[in-house]
């Protein structure tokens, strides 16, 4: 079925939601940098929602940029490419900010590296012809996106070729191109579309073709204006339509996007494929163009260090196992009030302490927030207020889950549907008793999996 967006400017929305400040200011006017090729970089073997990625180098092996160093284990699961070109070391255990413990495998730089402008015009720059998807197979483009190691930018980290490949069961008719970026403070999406909009059409018509989709709809926020001109002027003439949504946090989540988009409501415990949907983040298009056009892997990804703790935000080219230290002293470190560093945003982000944690795909960015952005109220009783209940894009209640959570009543958690959560942070943002509904909620769904695998 057709999609009919006229007189959509601004206002494609859904229910409930929050309106917190999105801080863009920090770093949304600064063109993307590229980041110095590191002397060292610490590869996670886990960078996907899925399966963990294998080892297939030994220490002391050479490799070059864009040699496959892990393999899949599964169909929901990845190849990892070395991002330089280097010497293996030692494999060995790293932290991620969202406290998961995996293997790694460090890489040593040796030799010339491929950087700067050379490195920007082999990922985002060049030609992108938005002429060729009908000359490619659909399963041509599924493979080149699977062996490329792709993986949802956005945040998700979901295997991109399980979503982007022919499925005769479940027709698709719509792929929607997630440009909204909601999050505070972040600004990759947003400068990947001002400045590489030719990629990301290319990579949709590649996607598009790829799942049978006939409508192709980039959904942006009205607060981007810029990025809405820069992709309305790279989708003319192709059949792209640029959906301008109304700003309202969580916008850029899958499902309430698609209710903004198209109207179709995702049934809980179903996915978009059961609505004839497919959703994809801007970034994510970006690297399937490159990799079905250039063959080249996903080695390289857009992230911003941004807030009022940072000396000089920017958005930055950076490989990826580049460590968290080194995007902060290059930006200028930490400003003296700095209090908080969090990986991603305030809403969804982790916040962590350790600056030696690698970069992983699916990180977007720093936020450093300062001491009197993380003053609040001190922690007090639930008065079942009701304002959780009241945002919550879900429909959940979410005081119900965390309280729960804390008292180990996992029961009562799974029977309120726990699992249907994704986290968003509307119902902690607006708390008044200041209580940690994401992280109790979060604790929940950690002890519940865990017991499922005894």
């Amino acid at each position: 079925m057709g999609l009919n967006l006229a007189g959509f400017e601004g206002s494609g929305s859904f229910s409930k939601g929050v309106h917190p400040p999105d801080h863009k200011e920090f770093s949304k006017d600064a063109p993307i940098e590229v980041l110095p090729a590191p002397s060292r970089v610490v590869v996670p073997l886990l960078q996907n929602i899925g399966a963990p990625s294998e080892c297939v180098v030994k220490a002391k092996q050479e490799i070059s940029m864009g040699d496959v160093i892990a393999k899949p284990t599964g169909f929901v699961s990845v190849p990892i490419h070395s991002p330089i070109n280097g010497k293996v070391q030692k494999s060995t255990n790293v932290t991620l900010p969202n406290g998961r413990h995996v293997p790694a495998i460090p890489i040593k730089a040796e030799g010339d590296q491929l950087e700067g402008q050379a490195l920007m015009e082999d990922v985002l720059g060049g030609e992108w012809p938005k002429d060729v998807a009908g000359s490619y197979d659909p399963k041509e483009i599924s493979a080149a996106i699977q062996n490329a190691g792709i993986v949802g930018l956005g945040g998700a980290t979901f295997p991109t070729h399980v979503k982007i490949m022919p499925n005769d069961e479940r027709p698709v008719d719509a792929l929607i191109i997630n440009g909204c970026e909601c999050e505070p403070f972040l600004t990759p999406d947003y400068r990947v579309m001002v400045e590489a909009a030719d990629a990301v059409i290319c990579g949709a018509l590649l996607a598009a073709h790829a799942v049978g989709a006939k409508n192709i709809v980039v959904g942006i926020e009205a607060n981007k204006p810029k990025a809405v001109q820069t992709m309305k002027q790279a989708a003319e003439g192709t059949g792209v339509k640029i959906a301008v949504l109304k700003t309202k946090y969580p916008q850029g989540s899958e499902k309430h996007l698609i209710v903004a988009v198209t109207g179709r409501k995702v049934p809980p415990g179903k996915l978009p494929l059961d609505v004839g949907v497919v959703v994809s983040n801007v970034g994510t298009m970006a690297a399937v163009a490159r990799a079905v056009l250039r063959g080249k892997p996903l080695t390289h990804r857009v992230v911003c260090v941004t807030g009022g703790g940072i000396a000089t935000p920017k958005n930055l080219l950076v490989p990826i196992g580049i460590t968290y230290g080194e995007l902060i002293d290059y930006c200028g470190g930490l400003k003296p009030d700095a209090a908080r560093i969090i990986s991603g945003g305030p809403m969804m982000g982790f916040s962590f302490t350790d600056l030696e944690m690698p970069l992983t795909k699916g990180a977007s960015g720093v936020t450093v927030l300062t001491n009197e952005d993380v003053k609040k109220a001190a922690e007090t009783a639930c008065v079942r207020c009701g304002r959780c209940v009241d945002v919550c894009p879900l429909n959940l209640v979410p005081s119900r889950l965390a309280i729960a959570s804390r008292n180990k009543k996992f029961d009562v958690a799974e029977r309120y549907h726990i699992f249907t959560c994704v986290e968003c942070g509307c119902c902690a943002y607006t708390c008044p008793a200041s209580l940690p509904l994401v992280q109790l909620i979060r604790m929940g769904k950690a002890a519940i999996t865990a017991s499922r695998k005894k």
